[in-house]
């Protein structure tokens, strides 16, 4: 058979649905195209990020949609929750840890880890308390204990990608690596939590329930860091043997992305948290994997992983805004806006209370416990940190998707409401205090008084915790470490005698046995078979 008439036979077989799917992507992926276009045109500006473009684009196609269609519907495409959760969320995790400048993550550990798992849990608290107490005084329709804590976990996650497009690393380099920190953290806590929240037993509310739901968050928690941390020092201990890049290049790379993917696909089939695994794998990977693979990987994983996360943020928003329009959930509130406008306001007003109660409260508490004043935050500090981390996006989305709708549908009231609801603070929080932060952030933190004068404190770290390829280690020479002679300098400087533990650990057995930087020689690059 000939190529013309395969060709033929191809499109015979094309029913009109498979027309109008393969005519709906290519529009789909136009908007895409556009969208980093438009994005790259305003980049200057430093205010209308690219989360904000996508939101605009997504609206404004979703309304010229509802138009051509009578009202009928506003999306190009319908998507299945769980798509959000096993296609598209994986990329942007992973990428934010195998991205993330671990000199200054592990220099902040500490705060990072109390703002990023104790704050999250604070902030659900709240968040679940006020929605139970406020969300059944506003009749919205039939919603179970279940989901008033589902709340607390949706809206307890932020969106540090969003923050970070209109931060400066190089004018405040701590406060960008807080809020990076504190949101990877924060997104994996919140999943985690909502996790466990669909394994509680709530038949049954009593001291031994509290108990089970805390062990089931413990145990999520660790056991899904383990797998992460497995799976990438298998990666790296594959590709340190059996040296793929002596061939090819295309082999490595192809590895670490399937390995990277791995990581998530089998948290998922145990029943851990995906997004906390394939991100602490990342961490790992970029720490040993990443070093052991021939120059051209280096280049093409990088910027790989960073392509595929980019896209993977821009579709969620490029839908969020398309699906804001939806007539099938708005048209449950139609009759009572004011009600949906309430619940909106109630479920932001408990974003701003809850954020705020940890934010103060907890630096309160680091200053207690810190000597320097340069280590201290200041009150124009905290209001920095606290209004950075009030934008949602796409966890926040996902995870709703996940816990009020069936295959993007819904027939509840109550349901529609909330999906309506979270849409709405999506919007508002990206577009209003997105465009309100770069100057807040100018307002209350000029360069010359940031956070970079905390920094200078810190440089009692004569070598990164971990660092990635594109950071410059500093060689500690004769330098003795410190050594702690007792618990009162553990208690009082904990990252700094924690780094000097696991630094020895690190050299002496981990990267010898796993690569690393120092440890593989680095390969040359190849004329054939690269990426």
């Amino acid at each position: 058979m000939g190529l013309d008439a395969v060709a033929r036979l191809g499109v015979s077989i094309l029913s009109d649905d498979d027309q109008v799917s393969v005519d709906s992507i290519t529009l789909f992926v136009a908007l895409l195209c556009g969208c980093i276009v438009i994005g790259h045109l305003l980049e200057e500006s430093r205010w209308i990020n690219d989360s904000i473009t996508a939101l605009v684009i997504g609206l404004c196609t979703g309304g010229i949609i509802l138009l051509t269609t009578k009202g009928k519907s506003s999306h190009l495409l319908e998507f299945d929750e769980q798509l959000f959760f096993i296609y598209v969320l994986p990329p942007i995790i992973f990428n934010a840890g195998f991205q993330v400048k671990k000199k200054q993550f592990f220099r902040n550990f500490v705060t990072i880890m109390l703002f990023g798992a104790i704050g999250t849990l604070i902030s659900f608290s709240i968040i679940s308390f006020g929605a139970k107490e406020l969300l059944g005084k506003l009749d919205i329709g039939f919603l179970e204990l279940r989901d008033y804590l589902a709340i607390g976990a949706i809206f307890s996650a932020t969106d540090s990608v969003c923050t970070l497009q209109v931060l400066n690393q190089d004018e405040t380099p701590r406060l960008y690596s807080l809020v990076f920190g504190e949101g990877v953290v924060n997104d994996a806590t919140s999943v985690v939590l909502f996790n466990a929240i669909q394994k509680l037993d709530l038949s049954h509310i009593n001291s031994r329930a509290a108990l089970v739901f805390t062990g089931n968050f413990l145990y999520l928690f660790l056991v899904s860091t383990f797998l992460g941390v497995l799976i990438g020092l298998l990666s790296a201990y594959l590709i340190k043997k059996i040296y793929l890049g002596r061939h090819s290049t295309d082999r490595e790379v192809a590895l670490m992305i399937l390995m990277a993917y791995l990581s998530y696909v089998m948290a998922e089939l145990f029943d851990l948290s995906g997004i906390l695994t394939v991100f602490i794998c990342g961490i790992v990977m970029s720490h040993y994997t990443w070093h052991n693979v021939t120059v051209n990987s280096k280049v093409t994983t990088r910027h790989a992983f960073a392509t595929l996360s980019f896209i993977a943020e821009i579709f969620i928003f490029l839908y969020v805004g398309m699906d804001a329009l939806d007539i099938e959930k708005w048209r449950f509130v139609k009759d009572s806006p004011g009600k949906s406008v309430g619940v909106s306001a109630a479920l932001l007003g408990l974003v701003l209370v809850g954020r705020a109660c940890f934010v103060f409260l907890l630096s309160l508490l680091s200053n207690c416990l810190k000597r320097s004043e340069h280590d201290k935050f200041g009150l124009k500090q905290q209001v920095t940190i606290w209004w950075a981390g009030l934008m949602r996006g796409s966890v926040s989305m996902a995870l709703a998707y996940n816990q009020f709708t069936r295959f993007g549908h819904t027939q509840q009231p109550g349901n529609a409401v909330m999906i309506t609801s979270t849409i709405t603070i999506v919007l508002f929080s990206t577009v209003v205090f997105g465009l309100i932060t770069k100057p807040l952030v100018r307002f209350l933190l000029p360069s010359s008084q940031g956070f970079n004068g905390l920094i200078s404190s810190e440089q009692s770290f004569a070598r990164p915790l971990l660092t990635n390829g594109q950071e410059v280690e500093v060689e500690m020479g004769n330098v003795d470490p410190l050594r702690p002679s007792s618990l009162s300098i553990l208690l009082k400087e904990p990252s700094h005698t924690i780094h000097n533990h696991w630094r020895r650990f690190d050299d002496a057995f981990m990267r010898p046995l796993f690569g690393g930087r120092g440890f593989v020689p680095d390969a040359p690059e190849l004329s054939k078979g690269g990426c």
